[in-house]
């Protein structure tokens, strides 16, 4: 019992290494001492204690000219492998689930696919929905909060032969591009998109991004709520819980979130 309870408590000064870790990890690049002990919230004889004993380890790489610190190659190869490692389709179906469990609506979870968003994973809510859409269905572009984020974040080359090939089928509707353009605007502004009816009536539907490493779109989780229940605070709720998962998941996979996204692209939040 004694084994366990220590086991249980766990080994402190491994957690105040990974302060200094983290700590670099914030900076974003080499620092001298001084910085790296006021990021970590530590006394700075501490710090270089923790640094010296990273260093060896090759955490953490000291550059011999200016004495500054930085992430080292052990850090590297550690992070390389855990991206590689990451699979986005189940960290997000997994988030998807507990979302699902949290809002009691139906999530589902898009990729993109050779003919536009491709539903790869559907939690079905506790609400019955007018239509059931199966795995592997491709959604309009235009027309969906899905097809919309697509189109807010993945580079044009790849989104226009299939938004035009949708278009001509008559499967995405064509507003004037100023309207689309606007529509984009705002959906990165907001960080998500919403629907009402459209595509399918009876069902307003909410959907928010998922980064990867280098901020490359990776999925939409999209959360759909019975429109007859979808008043403004429940909208809002269901708002706030999505894109607490879509930027859980993204963090998760070494990505930004969607307000460092579009702080990056210096969009302002509308009021």
């Amino acid at each position: 019992m004694a084994e366990e309870k220590a086991q249980q408590r766990g080994i402190q000064s491994v957690e105040v290494a990974m302060r200094v870790l983290e700590a670099i990890e914030r900076i974003g690049g080499a620092a001298p001492l001084s910085r790296v002990a006021n990021e970590a919230d530590m006394g700075p004889s501490t710090a270089h204690r923790y640094l010296v004993s990273l260093t060896r380890i090759g955490l953490v790489a000291q550059d011999a000219a200016t004495g500054w610190y930085d992430l080292g190659p052990a850090a590297r190869r550690l992070g390389l492998e855990a991206v590689r490692r990451a699979d986005d389709v189940s960290l997000a179906g997994g988030a998807a689930a507990l979302l699902r469990d949290a809002t009691g609506h139906t999530v589902n979870v898009s990729v993109w696919g050779e003919s536009g968003p491709t539903i790869v994973r559907w939690e079905h809510g506790r609400y019955p929905l007018p239509i059931v859409a199966r795995v592997g269905s491709t959604l309009p572009l235009v027309d969906t909060s899905v097809g919309r984020i697509f189109l807010a974040y993945v580079p044009e080359q790849m989104t226009q032969p299939v938004l035009r090939g949708q278009q001509r089928h008559e499967v995405s509707s064509r507003p004037a591009p100023e309207v689309l353009a606007g529509i984009l605007d705002e959906v990165r502004r907001e960080g998500v998109s919403k629907t009402a009816g459209g595509v399918i009536p009876g069902l307003t539907v909410l959907a928010a991004p998922v980064f990867s490493t280098g901020g490359a779109l990776s999925a939409v989780v999209a959360v759909l709520l019975l429109t007859r229940m979808a008043t403004p605070a429940a909208v809002g709720a269901a708002g706030k819980q999505l894109t607490a998962t879509t930027d859980k998941v993204s963090v998760d996979l070494g990505g930004p979130t969607a307000a460092q996204v579009r702080d990056v692209a210096g969009l302002g939040v509308q009021d």
